[in-house]
Formats: C-alpha cells, structure tokens, sequence
C-alpha cells in the first residue's frame, strides 16, 4: 500500500449533515460549489473538516467545537430528523496517484451524552492497485466496527477500539491501512481571516498553515530555505510572491520579522507616482518601502495566504485542500489571478473552493467538469453537477459561468436527469 504518494479524493457522500440532507459528489483536480450564501456551501468542506480533525486530533473535540451533534445532524421544521436512525453519514471515497490504489471510508454519527457523539459504524475499504472495471471486487483489506466495540475485520491482528476515539487512529498501526489514515487526516480547509493575519502573534509552528492563516509569519520562514539560495530561487515562497506581484503592483517580496517576541509580516514594496495605493501611500520618486501588516488591506493579506494554502510544501505529500470564498475582499480584477494560480495548484494537489463570485468564474478555466451547483431547496442543501442546459451551455462557450450566474442559471441538475456521473 502507498505510503507518501499523492492522493485525491474521488466522492464524497453526505446524509443527515448539517443543512444536507443527502448528496453524492464526485470531485476532479479543482472542484467549485458554486452558490449563493446560505445555500450550504461550507457545510459540505466541513464534514470533510471533521473527519480530518477527529483523526488528527479526537473525535470528541472535533464534535465540542462544533456544538455538539445537536448542530451536525441536519433538522428540519419542527426539529425532527428525516431519518429514524437519528444518525449523520459520511463517506469518502480516495484513490492514489502512483498505482491507482483506492480506499473507502465512512462512519455514522450519533448523539451521546453531553456535546459528545458515539459512532454505531465505522468502516474501511482499500483496494490495492485499479480495479479495471471490477467495482464488485472485494476488498484486499477492509474493517467494519459497530457499536459496542464488535471489530469485523479481513486482517488477522487488528487493534482493539478505544473510547472516544476513531476506529481508523488504531488501524492506522496496521501497514494496510496506513495510507487511508494518512491521507484522510491531512485534509485541509480554509477560511483566511485577514484580521487575524495582520496581528502581531506568539511564536508558532510553521509546518502547516493554519485554517485561519494566523501561523502565515512562521509558514513563510520555514518557506525561505535562506541556506540553499539555488532552491529558494524556484521554491515555493518565490511563485508565492510572484503571483502576488500581480495582484499588487511594485511588491517586491514579503518578509517574515518581530515585533519584539512575537511574529509578524512586513511587506517590501518599490514605490512611484501613483503607485502603492494598495497601502495607502504615494511617493513622488521611486523607492523601496516597508509596510508592516498592520497597513496592509485585507485583500492583499487574503490573497496572500490563499497563494501559501495553495504552494506551501510539507514533508509529505501534496493533500487535497477546500478554500472557503477566497474572493472575498478582493478587487475584482485579482479573480483571474488566483484562477490561474488554483489551475497551477492543481497539478500537484486537489484544490475544492466554494464561491458567490461572477468575476471569479468568468474565467475560462471553468466548465461544467469543475462546477457543482449549490443550492437551498426547502431548507435543505441540493449539491450536483450544473443541469443539462447550463453544461452545454459552457461546453459549447455560449456563456461563462459567471455570466450564468449573474442571471442565476447555476442550477443543480434535476433528479430524473441526474445519472449519476
């Protein structure tokens, strides 16, 4: 079974979570749920949120920040749940680069006492090397565990469960479920807050970007490999730069510092007539500028950490990353360029984005193959693929998809029509 080779996600399929009632999404290499807001966007990023937390860390704390599985099952009127089980569902389907490996996992969710969840069954799926064709195959190595702590397994030694705890963090210890475990848990999601990049902040570890970005200072120094100048020329930190060069005219480059003991950004700037309104100066003669990050916009710190959640490297694999409305606060003209860096991103890492942006999605790059229709039907979230007429559409480039939706014609496509692709 792979160990470190790159993986994407194939399918996700919700029930009972949050606003969504049921969905079955396939994912490419960059994937848009495009929506307006409330529509339920982010929910669906957050149950992948959640399995990544509650493996990374416990499942109890994952539930607590939540509110408790009050807040995840998803109610209708009346608050009853449309299912008797009482139950939310969550399975991801994910398949590796090197040898088309593919793995299943899902668990269902309960309420327990208190803020807390139990898990009536969690279950496991690998399949080593392409299935051609057979999707009836069975698996080379799978698990099933039940509440009440009944372990069904292929594997002659498997771990006992653990209360509180995911089934998956124990077979983790088991060389074929590694990878699943691996993979899963390094799912990322996130909303950039600029507010809390600007601040000054206590030191902290800069080996993974922090789903608010507030680590942005620490990511960038681990970023700068300042004893192997030939890599920094081509490393991350440098195409991080460069596409924020044109977003913000006559930026030179971003400096992690201090302020006394605590990290900080400064921002180094060539500055002219008419230049650097960015940052709220104009300079009559070309120079060089310092600007701390406490004077810069929130749409020159949403950019930049949306370019070091999309180019920012780690010792391991590329993981597949959502990105809640990285447009926001951005001039509208800067949309084609974090498009053009989302497409770059791709080629080495799934990249899943929600966004309400015409500007964003005027850009070519996005056909119907990238687009997932978000919408409210009822009180309930609809996710699927752009109807039938919307996909043609674009494929034939009658329209955008931003033209589309400013005329709010991103629609999911109708059950009867839905085949399932």
């Amino acid at each position: 079974m792979p160990r470190k080779s790159p993986f994407r996600l194939s399918r996700v399929r919700l029930r009972e979570y949050r606003s969504i009632a049921a969905c079955d999404v396939r994912l490419g290499p960059l994937t848009v749920l495009v929506g307006p807001n409330g529509s339920g966007k982010s929910n669906f990023l957050d149950a992948l949120r959640l399995v990544s937390e509650a493996l990374h860390g416990s499942l109890e704390q994952a539930v607590r920040t939540r509110g408790g599985m009050a807040e995840i099952r998803r109610r209708q009127a009346g608050h009853n749940l449309k299912y008797p089980d009482d139950t939310a569902f969550v399975e991801i389907i994910l398949e590796w680069a090197d040898d088309h490996s593919s793995g299943v996992y899902g668990l269902e969710l309960a309420d327990a006492a208190g803020h807390s969840a139990r898990v009536p069954h969690e279950w496991a799926r690998v399949w080593w090397g392409p299935q051609d064709g057979e999707e009836d195959r069975p698996a080379d190595a799978a698990f099933d565990v039940y509440e009440g702590g009944a372990v069904e397994s292929t594997e002659e030694i498997m771990p006992p469960p653990a209360q509180h705890a995911l089934y998956l963090v124990r077979a983790a210890g088991v060389d074929a479920f590694r990878a699943l475990f691996d993979g899963l848990s390094r799912i990322n999601v996130y909303s950039i807050d600029p507010e809390t990049m600007r601040r000054p902040l206590p030191p902290a570890q800069g080996e993974q970007l922090e789903r608010d970005g507030a680590n942005i200072a620490a990511v960038l120094h681990r970023l700068e490999p300042f004893e192997q100048p030939s890599r920094y020329r081509e490393g991350p930190k440098v195409r991080i730069e460069e596409y924020l060069r044109l977003i913000v005219p006559g930026l030179e480059m971003v400096r992690p510092t201090h302020v006394g003991a605590w990290d900080s950004l400064d921002f180094i700037q060539e500055s002219a007539r008419g230049e650097a309104e960015e940052f709220g100066e104009s300079s009559l003669e070309r120079s060089q500028r310092t600007f701390s990050a406490l004077s810069v916009s929130d749409g020159t710190l949403r950019a930049l950490g949306v370019l070091t959640a999309l180019f920012s490297d780690t010792d391991g694999p590329y993981s597949p990353i959502g990105i809640e409305e990285p447009e926001n606060t951005l001039h509208p003209a800067a949309a084609g360029v974090l498009v053009d860096a989302f497409q770059e991103a791709a080629e080495q890492r799934q990249i899943i984005i929600t966004s309400h942006s015409p500007e964003l999605l005027d850009h070519p790059a996005f056909g119907p193959e990238q687009l997932r229709a978000v919408r409210q039907e009822d009180g309930d979230t609809v996710i699927d693929k752009v109807d039938r007429a919307t996909a043609e559409s674009l494929s034939d480039r009658l329209f955008t998809a931003g033209e589309l939706l400013r005329a709010d014609q991103l629609q999911p496509t109708p059950p009867l029509e839905d085949d399932g692709q």
